[in-house]
C-alpha cells in the first residue's frame, strides 16, 4: 500500500482519486507530443525514433498516450460510480501513472533499446485497465456496462496487435486506425452516461427559470446501438482492408448513423446552454468525420487524412476537453467552470479541427493549415493545463477524501470562483 510505503506520497492531493494524475498526464502529452510534431513538420527537429517512422510515432503517442490515458482516468473514477461499487484506492491511479510514465519511455526510446519494452507495458497498461474493471462492469445485473466492457477489450487488442506488429517489423498503421473506431465507439458510450446528466440539468435550470419543458433528455438505445454498430463494422472492414469503394460507402452509413443519433439532441433552447453545445459538437464532428472519410475512400483515397482529423483532433479532443472540464471538476469537489475559457477553447479545438482537415483540399497551403491546427490545439489544452492543473495538484475545497461530486452548496459555489 502506498501509506504503508510512503505516508507523505499517500497523502499527495494528486493521489486523491485515479483521474487526477492520469488527466494530468493526458494534458502534458498534449501539449508536449504536438509541441514536438510541429517543431518536426515546421523546423525539421528530430522525434524519437520508433517502429513505422514519425507518422506512426505521432498518431501512436496522439492515441494510445494522450488518449488512453484519458480514458483510463474517466473509467477508473466512473465505473465505481455507475456500478455502485467501492471508489478505487489511491495506489491504483499510482499505479497506472507509473505504468503510463514507463509506456511512453520505452516507446519513445523503442529506437535504441528495441521494441519489446514499449510492447510490454502498452499492453500491460490496456489489458490491466480492462482486468481491473471486468469483474463490476460485468456484474452489473442490468448488463448496462457492457458497452464499456466492449470497448476498453476492443481497446486492449487493438494496443497489443500494434506492437505485435511493430516487435514483427511490419508497419503497424493499421491498429492505429482500428484504434480511432474503437476510441469513437467508446466516446458514444460515455457520451450517453454524460449526456443525460448535463442536458438534463440545461433542460431543468430552464424550468426553474420559469419556460415550459415537456419533457427529459434521453440517449436512445437503438439510435446508439445503430451508431455503435457501424462504427465497428467500418473499423472492421477497414482492418480487413476490404475494397475501397465498400469502406467507403460503410463510412457514409456511420456518418448517417451520427446524423441520426443527434436527432436525440434536439431538446429546444437547452440545447444552447455552454456544456450541451460542447457535447453536440463531438457527435457532430464524427458525423463529418466519417462522411469525410467516405467521400475520400469513393473518390480514390483523395484527402483521407481530412475525414481522420475531424475524428481525432475534433471529437476525440473535444470529448476528451469535456471530460476534464466536467468530471475533472465536480470528481475533485467544484462546480462546472462558468469562465469564459471553456467555450473558446471548444471553439478553438473545432476551429483546429476543421483547419487541419482543410490541409486535404486542391491547392491548400498545407504547412500553413497544419501548422495554425497545431498552435489552435496547444493553445487549447495550455488553456487547459492553466486552468484544471492545480485543481488535481490540491486538496479539494470541501474537505472530501475521494472522487465523489462537491458536499454541499458552499464548496460547489467557491469553485467557480477558483
Amino acid at each position: 500500500m502506498l501509506k504503508t510505503l510512503s505516508p507523505r506520497l499517500a497523502n499527495w492531493p494528486l493521489l486523491l482519486c485515479s483521474f487526477r494524475p492520469l488527466f494530468l498526464a493526458t494534458v502534458l502529452l498534449a501539449v508536449a507530443g504536438i509541441a514536438l510534431w510541429l517543431g518536426f513538420l515546421g523546423f525539421g527537429l528530430p522525434l524519437p525514433s520508433v517502429p513505422g517512422g514519425p507518422l506512426v510515432w505521432h498518431a501512436h503517442e496522439m492515441l494510445f498516450g494522450f488518449g488512453l490515458a484519458a480514458v483510463a482516468g474517466f473509467v477508473l473514477t466512473a465505473v465505481p460510480e455507475f456500478t455502485s461499487t467501492a471508489a478505487l484506492g489511491r495506489q491504483v491511479g499510482f499505479g497506472f501513472l507509473l505504468l503510463w510514465l514507463a509506456a511512453r519511455l520505452s516507446f519513445w526510446l523503442s529506437g535504441v533499446i528495441g521494441p519489446w519494452p514499449a510492447a510490454l507495458f502498452n499492453s500491460a497498461f490496456a489489458i490491466a485497465l480492462v482486468v481491473l474493471l471486468t469483474p463490476r462492469l460485468l456484474g452489473d445485473p442490468l448488463r448496462r456496462q457492457y458497452g464499456f466492457f466492449g470497448g476498453l477489450s476492443a481497446l486492449a487488442l487493438v494496443t497489443v496487435g500494434f506492437h505485435v506488429d511493430a516487435v514483427a517489423g511490419q508497419y503497424p498503421m493499421r491498429w492505429l486506425y482500428a484504434g480511432i473506431g474503437v476510441m469513437m465507439v467508446l466516446i458514444v458510450v460515455a457520451m450517453s452516461r454524460i449526456s443525460m446528466r448535463i442536458l438534463n440539468d440545461a433542460i431543468q435550470a430552464r424550468r426553474d427559470a420559469g419556460h415550459d419543458v415537456d419533457e427529459d433528455y434521453r440517449a436512445r438505445p437503438p439510435r446508439r446501438n445503430l451508431a455503435i454498430f457501424c462504427i465497428s463494422l467500418f473499423t472492421l472492414a477497414e482492418w480487413l482492408a476490404l475494397p475501397a469503394p465498400l469502406n467507403g460507402w460503410l463510412a457514409l452509413a456511420t456518418a448517417a448513423a451520427m446524423f441520426n443519433l443527434l436527432n436525440d439532441w434536439h431538446i429546444g433552447r437547452a440545447l444552447l446552454e455552454r456544456w450541451s453545445l460542447m457535447l453536440y459538437s463531438v457527435y457532430w464532428l464524427m458525423a463529418l468525420g466519417y462522411g469525410a472519410l467516405g467521400v475520400s475512400l469513393l473518390a480514390d483515397g483523395f484527402a483521407n487524412s481530412a475525414g481522420r482529423h475531424l475524428l481525432t483532433v475534433g471529437a476525440m479532443g473535444v470529448s476528451i476537453l469535456a471530460v476534464l472540464c466536467i468530471a475533472g471538476r465536480t470528481h475533485s469537489g467544484y462546480a462546472l467552470d462558468q469562465r469564459r475559457w471553456v467555450p473558446i477553447a471548444t471553439c478553438l479545438l473545432v476551429l483546429a479541427a476543421l483547419l487541419r482537415a482543410s490541409a486535404g483540399l486542391p491547392g491548400a497551403p498545407v504547412p500553413l493549415l497544419n501548422m495554425l491546427a497545431g498552435l489552435g490545439w496547444l493553445t487549447v489544452f495550455g488553456l487547459a493545463l492553466r486552468y484544471m492543473a492545480p485543481i488535481w495538484l490540491r486538496p479539494r475545497p470541501d474537505g472530501g477524501t475521494g472522487c465523489e461530486e462537491p458536499m454541499d452548496e458552499h464548496s460547489t459555489g467557491s469553485g467557480c470562483r477558483t
